[in-house]
């Protein structure tokens, strides 16, 4: 007998709560194998392809290219089991969702097939669980090696069909309500939507929602709080008029915004990651930013004498990295990260270093881990690869998370200087301009020197400004005597 398995969307990590489907790389009726990748999806992150942990023939498929998932949502449907497996080998024609119910035997099933069989059949096929055929990729919510993970069943409040019923302000704020339990579950998979839901005042409880299974949505949540504006607001007693007399344009609210025509660009996947990010730091990290120009010849000059030595070529971006990482050896207070719920700074062990990177997809910044115990040349080999994959779109969430500082080089940009936004948890961000030809007083005389403007960001709550200052201070005098650097190792 065939079981039809629902595959949901899982958990990519890393706090994302949806996804946009790039390609489908199967088609309804295609055979699957356990952990063979059915869709290719971009999330806020990273491009990745998502492995099917079932075994069996597709069935359905949920959203088109181009659509955006929340994590939890269906992606598709596998049926697996004798009944699967046989009519996928005899070609039957005509294998579909509507001959595959949980209840009713395959077209084909093998009558010689007895429960206890048919049983140990089906239980090989769920991927989710332990066993020797089970997938073996960890997706959250389908556990590889423990028993299938508990699933929490949500009792749809109205049928799918229903309209979105909103409750009075009143109501909304949480006040008790006879007709209704006073906890349980609540239908809603996505954090967004419930974000969404508190930032408005609205409660949960109080809608019905348009998904399947009763499953409240984003749209659910955003025509409720419309809806609450509009019983919320005083009624107005208006004259009645003739169907032919013309009808004034209603007068504006002063302070209210007057809607403008244009293109309208949806804030989502990097873009809206990238969005997000930077107003948490700008609400979060009360930040001050202090600069200073330096003296790059004779960095310049030695990196073209470590390249010439026939050795692996270094990068410039490399030979900045290895000055922060020194400099934040001598000032680690930049290194940190604020717990605001504990009211301490926390001052990590290790640099994991992030740099900025402009792509066709926008703005990204991966990570070099363990920064600190890497010499010019392996950062350099690690730079490359990071900045290939971000230009290929194949980095993976690991490859943009976990900084704990960041280098931002907007002087291939072509400008001298900015004042960057912190990476939020990180506690700092040194930005460097475009090295280019300047009057310079050297060694007492006026002279042209290849000369660069470096700025830093800092976290006020973490130092002040005599520590920012100091930090910023020792990386300008190893940009200008490199040999400054080699008294820190």
């Amino acid at each position: 007998m065939a079981q039809v398995l629902e595959f949901k969307l899982p958990d990519l990590g890393e706090g994302l709560t949806e996804a946009e489907i790039v390609r489908w790389l199967v088609q309804v009726g295609d055979v699957v194998a356990i952990d063979q990748p059915v869709v290719e999806v971009e999330t806020a992150k990273a491009m990745v392809e998502v492995p099917c942990p079932y075994g069996g023939v597709v069935t359905a498929r949920y959203g088109e290219e181009g659509t955006e998932l929340p994590v939890g949502s269906p992606l598709l449907t596998v049926a697996v089991g004798a009944a699967a497996s046989g009519s996928a080998a005899s070609g039957t024609p005509g294998f579909g969702a509507a001959d595959l119910g949980p209840s009713a035997p395959g077209p084909s099933a093998p009558s010689g097939l007895d429960a206890p069989a048919a049983a140990a059949s089906a239980s090989g096929a769920r991927a989710s669980g332990g066993g020797d055929e089970g997938s073996g990729n960890v997706l959250v919510g389908y556990g590889t090696q423990a028993p299938p993970a508990r699933r929490r069943r949500v009792r749809p409040p109205a049928p799918a069909s229903a309209p979105v019923s909103v409750s009075p302000p009143a109501q909304a704020a949480g006040a008790d309500d006879p007709g209704r339990p006073a906890d349980g579950p609540v239908a809603v998979i996505s954090p967004l939507v419930r974000r969404l839901a508190r930032e408005n005042g609205l409660d949960l409880r109080a809608l019905a929602g348009s998904g399947p299974e009763g499953l409240i949505t984003r749209a659910d949540v955003e025509h409720a709080v419309r809806a609450g504006a509009s019983v919320s607001a005083p009624a107005v007693a208006r004259p009645e008029r003739s169907p032919a007399a013309p009808v004034p344009a209603a007068p504006r609210a002063s302070g209210t915004a007057v809607p403008r025509a244009g293109t309208r660009v949806p804030l989502k996947g990097v873009r809206g990651a990238v969005a997000d990010k930077l107003s948490r730091s700008r609400r979060e990290i009360p930040d001050a930013t202090c600069w200073v120009d330096a003296d790059a010849t004779e960095l310049m000059h030695a990196r073209v004498a470590m390249n010439g030595a026939g050795r692996p070529k270094i990068s410039l971006i490399a030979l900045l990295a290895r000055i922060c990482t020194a400099a934040l050896a001598r000032f680690p207070e930049l290194n940190s990260t604020v717990d605001m719920e504990a009211r301490e700074v926390v001052r990590l062990d290790e640099v994991h270093l992030g740099f900025a990177a402009q792509t066709e997809r926008g703005l990204v910044v991966p990570v070099v881990k363990g920064a600190h115990g890497r010499n010019a040349e392996s950062l350099s080999a690690e730079f490359a690869r990071l900045t290939e994959a971000a230009r290929t779109g194949t980095l993976t969430p690991a490859d943009l998370t976990g900084g704990t500082f960041t280098l931002n080089n907007y002087g291939v940009f072509g400008v001298d200087g900015s004042t960057p936004i912190i990476n939020h948890p990180e506690a700092a961000m040194l930005g460097v301009g475009r090295i280019v030809p300047k009057p310079w007083v050297h060694e007492g005389e006026l002279a042209v020197r290849q000369v660069v403007q470096l700025s830093l960001t800092f976290d006020h709550r973490v130092c002040d400004g005599g520590t920012a200052g100091g930090f910023l201070r020792h990386v300008a005098d190893c940009v200008e005597q490199p040999a400054v650097l080699l008294r820190t190792l």
